[in-house]
């Protein structure tokens, strides 16, 4: 179905849910959940897709592998809450969530926004990502430059106060915050009026084309043997 923008209902909801983290609140307002968030989610991807495709931008998606479970996953965390207050889409270029090099779409009620790049590498997809900038220098600032021109940026979001062993001498400025960086990401925000639009699919398709250059520089260095 085409995209009509996410209803009322959508940001409202994940707040109630947050002072209602319960089982039995929850199947109350499934209807609400489903009718007002995951519905109009799983349009949003499917047109998106598509759109994709013809503009021969690599990434793939649909509504049953790139949406983000509401439930949260309680084994490993202080925070016994069961359900997320936000929802999430994920396209890669295989259409698996977990496929390096990631288009995400976030909506929440403490912000929405896109992002893209390589979060959260694994420890030998980082040091590939962290030597390509160091190695390549031109390639790496070319990507950024390109960024920059749709007024894009890479985020700083938990990068290392000190460069990592290897990388201590690098006098370039841009290199050395390149190699501290914990995540090779790019966000721009979207504003909460907005998602109610069947426009925000144009301007996630904008955001894909503008920031390509970086997953497609992030692509080549992970697959660099070396």
């Amino acid at each position: 179905m085409t995209f009509l923008g996410f209803g009322p209902q959508a940001l409202p909801f994940f707040e109630a849910l947050a002072f209602h983290q319960t089982k039995e609140w929850f199947e109350e307002n499934r209807e609400t959940y489903e009718i007002a968030v995951m519905s109009p989610m799983g349009d949003f991807v499917a047109e998106v897709a598509v759109r994709l495709a013809k503009a021969k931008i690599p990434i793939k998606g649909d509504r049953k592998s790139s949406l983000f479970r509401i439930h949260r996953d309680v084994r490993f965390s202080k925070n016994k809450d069961p359900y997320k207050t936000n929802a999430g889409v994920a396209m890669t270029r295989s259409g698996a969530k977990s496929d390096p090099g990631v288009l995400y779409f976030h909506l929440s009620p403490d912000g929405c926004f896109f992002a893209a790049g390589f979060h959260n590498p694994d420890p030998r997809q980082l040091a590939k990502l962290r030597s390509a900038a160091a190695r390549a220098r031109e390639p790496f600032q070319q990507m950024t430059a390109k960024l920059a021109a749709e007024g894009l940026s890479l985020s700083d979001d938990e990068a290392q106060k000190r460069p990592p062993r290897g990388f201590e001498t690098i006098g370039d400025p841009e290199i050395l915050a390149a190699v501290r960086k914990k995540h090779f990401l790019c966000l721009r925000p979207v504003d909460e009026k907005r998602i109610h639009e069947p426009a925000l699919a144009d301007d996630f398709c904008a955001f894909a084309s503008h920031s390509l250059p970086l997953l497609k520089w992030g692509w080549e260095a992970l697959a660099d043997p070396r």
